[in-house]
């Protein structure tokens, strides 16, 4: 799945999601991550009550699934989750790789009911079991 990070410094998620300069995008699953592309914005970033602003950066997450961010207007998340795209908060700046790896985890455990449906909403992921692997339900 992909995971977009509202950023200044391209390290940590320390921006308002109409306010960053960057979103970086990293594609996730449970063995691995890696780094897709950064998207950076100019012009008049401030909070302005200029809702045309938040278009492009819409534009260049429509593929994510997880959207982290320090900050974001109810305007902003509501049209996220119109999406289908889950924000994270965080209370703090938070490093990126640390948040990937938190996730990497999550997913090699189980993941909440949240995570697991923006899993499979992921491009009509299919599962694939083995012939002789077996389920019992306690």
């Amino acid at each position: 799945m992909k995971v977009a990070f509202a950023t200044q410094d391209m390290q940590r998620v320390d921006a308002h999601f109409g306010w960053a300069k960057n979103i970086a995008i990293y594609e996730l699953n449970a063995e691995d991550y890696h780094f897709l592309e950064a998207v950076q914005f100019d012009g008049e970033l401030a909070e302005d009550g200029n809702e045309d602003k938040l278009a492009p950066k819409l534009e260049a997450i429509r593929d994510c699934a997880i959207l982290y961010v320090a900050a974001i207007g109810g305007s902003g998340a509501a049209r996220v989750v119109a999406m289908k795209i889950h924000p994270i908060k965080v209370n703090e700046p938070e490093s990126i790789h640390g948040i990937l790896d938190k996730l990497q985890v999550v997913l090699q455990g189980t993941p909440p009911p949240w995570l697991r449906k923006l899993l499979n909403k992921d491009a009509g992921r299919t599962f694939h079991f083995d012939e002789e692997e077996e389920f019992s339900h306690a």
